[in-house]
């Protein structure tokens, strides 16, 4: 019989949803991880009170995203929570076989934007090439199934990473559906954005710059 995932502080969860989202309301923050809303505004407003987050100017309702203090604070929280259950090893693995797949998500969002004619190499894909789409779209329907082993088992030490697979599965049905938003746009949860976040997630939580990654 296998352990329960561990389960996250509140507070904890509360900053790292701001920081995995790049920026959040009380409501997104709180839908980020199955929290209270109530909970979490107060929060935030003690987070702002040290210096954690700040208010995105002239962006109702009140937003947040976090303060160079509130990263590395959002990072300390999350190494003592993945060494205290003793996770590392764990997480360092599942994130070497996400960087294996990363590279290729990355290429299907950039043919999904651009496909290249003889004379402009940058041109914008303007979804008239069945066969080109098609051919991104079973890229990444691979690799939703690729990810779903690794998102799952991270899930089953840190409960915090359940839901990504589904996430990106349920966005590309969206898109099989016919709403191609689903593919990159970050205003809905498409499946760019939920990979982002995933990678946002993985990379904090072992205090890891994108720029120091393994290419």
């Amino acid at each position: 019989m296998t352990d329960p995932a561990h389960l996250s502080e509140p507070d904890l969860l509360a900053l790292h949803a701001v920081r995995v989202m790049g920026m959040a309301d009380a409501h997104a923050a709180s839908a980020r991880f199955g929290l209270e809303q109530a909970e979490v505004a107060e929060l935030l407003l003690d987070f702002e009170a040290v210096g954690w987050v700040v208010r995105v100017p002239s962006v109702l309702p009140t937003t947040w995203s976090l303060t160079e203090a509130g990263r590395r604070e959002n990072e300390r929280r999350l190494r003592l929570e993945l060494d205290g259950i003793g996770a590392r090893g764990d997480v360092i693995a599942l994130y070497r076989r996400f960087l294996e797949l990363n590279g290729r998500l990355l290429a299907a969002c950039t043919d999904w934007q651009i496909r290249p004619t003889p004379w402009d190499p940058m041109a914008r894909n303007e979804h008239d090439d069945w066969r080109w789409d098609e051919r991104v779209l079973d890229e990444l329907a691979r690799l939703s199934g690729r990810l779903r082993p690794v998102a799952d088992h991270l899930g089953a030490r840190l409960a915090r990473f359940d839901g990504y697979a589904d996430r990106f599965a349920r966005a590309l049905r969206r898109v099989e559906h016919g709403d191609r938003a689903w593919v990159d746009e970050p205003g809905v949860d498409s499946c760019h954005r939920v990979w982002f976040e995933l990678h946002e997630d993985l990379i904090a939580t072992l205090g890891i710059e994108r720029g120091d990654e393994p290419a």
